[in-house]
């Protein structure tokens, strides 16, 4: 008689490909490969189309640059998408992951199987993160091609002054995009837990999605003072330090900390609240 193995219950290839073939992932994929063709097309033959993008975001000029070349492209599509697209699309992939099988009515039966709740959970949260990371990676490709095609091959043009190397505008587009993914795990981490608090898919995904906006709210009111401080908004634009001429790592380096530690601790109490939950469905 074979010997029962909790790893061998659900495995993460297995629930990967069962979330890669669902619409909805399509539909996410899409939407990141669709929105720098319609920027270029916006930025080409829109009505204040003048070649050079035309956009601009108050002192870190990063639109006005946009029209530059590929990198500059792509980190655009960064600072347009991080902000909304790229959380919204965090929390639908986390947040949908163990609600969507209690409406669906399979929990119960995966936990008979048996499969163990903190395995069960491993390999959601698992898969969802690394659906977010890879359309993150589709959303800085697809727009650094985009890019190449649309403006040609010139390096990145800081915002702050200066024009960097090819070698190093690929590097400084990989500290960018690896810092925003970072930043991702806060909602990521808050839709997850709403989605072990509820067997309402969407619901899940919109309270995440409501608390960040109201987190970036609040991180607007300067009366709260240092209170910000403990906002992840505070924190999502700490970047634009990869951006001068030498990489300035210490804001992003309390980001990076403030963002791992609030995702730990968020995953945490969902699995404590998982582990005592009654599976009804």
């Amino acid at each position: 008689m074979e010997q029962y193995s909790a790893q061998r219950t659900l495995s993460v290839r297995v629930e990967l490909i069962r979330q890669v073939r669902r619409r909805r992932t399509a539909v996410a994929f899409a939407l990141v490969i669709a929105l720098p063709i319609i920027v270029v097309l916006a930025v080409k033959f829109g009505p204040s189309s003048s070649g050079r993008g035309g956009l601009a975001d108050g002192d870190l000029d990063v639109f006005g640059l946009l029209a530059s070349g590929p990198w500059n492209f792509a980190v655009s599509g960064l600072l347009f998408s991080s902000a909304f697209l790229l959380v919204i699309l965090a929390a639908m992939f986390l947040g949908d992951t163990v609600a969507s099988e209690a409406s669906w009515g399979t929990m119960r039966y995966l936990l008979v199987a048996p499969v163990p709740r903190r395995r069960f959970l491993f390999v959601k949260l698992t898969v969802g993160l690394l659906l977010t990371l890879a359309v993150l990676l589709v959303l800085v490709i697809a727009g650094f091609f985009v890019g190449l095609l649309a403006f040609g091959s010139a390096p990145l043009a800081s915002p702050l002054g200066g024009t960097l190397s090819a070698g190093e505008s690929t590097v400084r587009l990989a500290v960018i995009t690896g810092y925003i993914a970072v930043t991702l795990l806060v909602p990521a981490g808050i839709a997850f837990l709403a989605s072990v608090s509820t067997d309402v898919p969407l619901g899940a995904v919109g309270a995440a999605v409501v608390i960040v906006i109201f987190a970036n709210i609040l991180d607007a009111i300067e009366a709260l003072g240092s209170l910000r401080e403990f906002l992840p908004a505070n924190y999502t634009r700490a970047w634009a330090d990869a951006l001068g001429s030498v990489i300035v790592w210490d804001q992003m380096a309390v980001g990076f900390a403030y963002n791992v530690a609030v995702f730990v601790v968020l995953v945490g109490i969902a699995v404590l609240k998982f582990e005592r939950k009654d599976i009804l469905s």
